[in-house]
């Protein structure tokens, strides 16, 4: 396995007034799981990435969750499931756009596996897979992501969450740079209680003259023989994790802030960019089959829901810039590039030190 480039934590950088959970990652949702599969090989440069919300049957015990559309640019599958019955019933699964249907077969696989009883005895599964566009670096037609690397990424999974160039990031381009999966979390105090939430994003978005970090404008750090496209377009796939007890409909509130942390990077949700967030909460299970007529679930006051809102802004921020930090370069379909930001490393730091000594 390669070594992980350093987050931006790493680098001295941190976003935001809420302190991190001790892994910086949706993983610090108890719980909650990431794997990845990679292919890397000339000019297949592609993969999958795989997000379980807890180690359980999901069919049988489902999660609640919630889907908002900042941009519907975007060729999801499962997602009008969620949005109608507000639960997550499988993995959620990430990869590049004509992947989609492959994904689907592994992860309708994978659970059919777990339940036998599945369009037998029960209705069917509503499997959810994203996607985001990797063409610029990956033979995308040649369809490379099969069913058996979507079950390998999900038997991948684990509390240690790998960034960057990896799984449905390894083509991915992020404000002219190699972008990828970002991950960060934040913790939520309130009251007595103390809550965590994650994010884990698939980056493939941004023009590189709104580069932004941490309120601090980048313009001038537009990448150089990378034929960076100059309009903000391409996919940003946001997944959001929490421990706080939420209905659907709270979650959705939640989802809704994950457009101020992709704001502060710099995006403006171009025309052509699917931007779509997937929210869920590991506070309680819905179970498959009902205990009873009415079934008792908890969820915070709406007041004290708020306080996650800036968590969302935060953590989705920082998972944005640990795509880009944590990405190594990549050469892949005709020769096409997308060099790792990493290297730009001391410059960036540079130039938000003059920034901010000038506030």
């Amino acid at each position: 396995m390669v070594e992980q480039l350093p987050t931006i934590a790493q680098w001295g950088i941190g976003i935001g007034a809420l302190p991190t959970g001790p892994m910086n990652s949706i993983t610090d949702v108890q719980g909650v799981t990431v794997g990845h599969v990679t292919l890397a090989v000339d000019h297949v440069q592609t993969g999958v990435t795989a997000i379980k919300p807890h180690s359980g049957n999901l069919f049988r015990d489902k999660v609640p969750a919630a889907v908002h559309v900042i941009n519907g640019f975007g060729k999801s599958v499962g997602l009008v499931q969620v949005a109608e019955l507000g639960v997550l019933e499988t993995p959620i699964l990430l990869t590049n756009t004509f992947s989609v249907a492959a994904a689907t077969e592994g992860l309708l696989d994978y659970t059919l596996a777990q339940s036998p009883e599945i369009g037998i005895s029960t209705g069917t599964i509503n499997p959810v897979v994203c996607e985001c566009n990797d063409s610029y670096l990956n033979d995308i037609r040649g369809r490379h992501v099969t069913r058996t690397h979507a079950v390998e990424a999900l038997h991948d999974c684990s509390q240690e969450v790998i960034q960057g160039s990896v799984g449905a990031g390894r083509g991915m381009s992020c404000f002219g740079w190699k972008g990828g999966i970002g991950s960060s979390s934040r913790y939520v105090q309130i009251e007595s209680n103390a809550y965590t939430l994650g994010a884990l994003v698939l980056s493939n978005f941004g023009d590189p003259a709104w580069l932004c970090l941490d309120g601090q404008p980048l313009s001038a750090l537009a990448p150089q023989g990378n034929a960076a496209s100059s309009e903000d377009k391409g996919s940003v796939i946001v997944v959001l994790a929490t421990d706080m007890p939420c209905s659907s409909r709270q979650l959705g509130r939640l989802a809704k802030r994950a457009v101020v942390g992709l704001a502060r990077t710099g995006s403006y949700i171009g025309h052509g960019s699917g931007d779509i967030v997937v929210a869920f909460s590991t506070a309680q299970t819905i179970p498959h089959t009902p205990r009873g007529v009415a079934e008792p679930y908890l969820s915070v006051h709406e007041e004290h829901l708020a306080h996650g809102f800036p968590a969302v802004a935060w953590a989705v921020e920082e998972a944005v810039w640990n795509s880009l930090a944590c990405a190594r370069s990549v050469v892949g379909r005709a020769g096409h590039v997308r060099h790792g930001i990493s290297g730009m490393r001391d410059e960036i730091l540079r130039r938000r030190a003059r920034g901010h000594s000038t506030l």
